[in-house]
């Protein structure tokens, strides 16, 4: 049984949550959420924000026992970019790139020992 929770168009670079993500991959939900509210990252706000959706999915909609979760998978990928121009000398212009991100998480019950 797994709980999933998904943040889609978030308008952070995919490399900057990726950094975030690692930290907390294979963690306890309540480790993890320790972990990112004491990481002073941009991410660990949207990525927080996350956990805890994903925390109450399994709580709420799968009956899953929250002492017992912990973060299976975590992974991020590219959403799509938002092009802008930025005047330059000589008339020019410069293409800036905003990047946005999709976040996935998904979270597991730890097996009795």
């Amino acid at each position: 049984m797994e709980a999933r929770a998904y943040l889609k168009y978030a308008r952070i670079s995919p490399r900057k949550v990726q950094i975030v993500l690692d930290l907390i991959r294979n963690k306890p939900v309540d480790l993890a959420e320790a972990i990112l509210k004491h990481t002073p990252k941009a991410a660990s706000e949207p990525v927080f924000k996350l956990l805890k959706s994903a925390a109450a999915n399994a709580e709420n909609n799968h009956e899953m026992d929250p002492e017992r979760l912990y973060v299976a998978e975590c992974f991020v990928s590219p959403g799509p970019t938002l092009k802008r121009i930025r005047p330059v000398s000589k008339g020019r212009a410069y293409r800036i790139l905003k990047r946005t991100s999709h976040v996935t998480m998904v979270l597991k019950e730890r097996a009795e020992n």
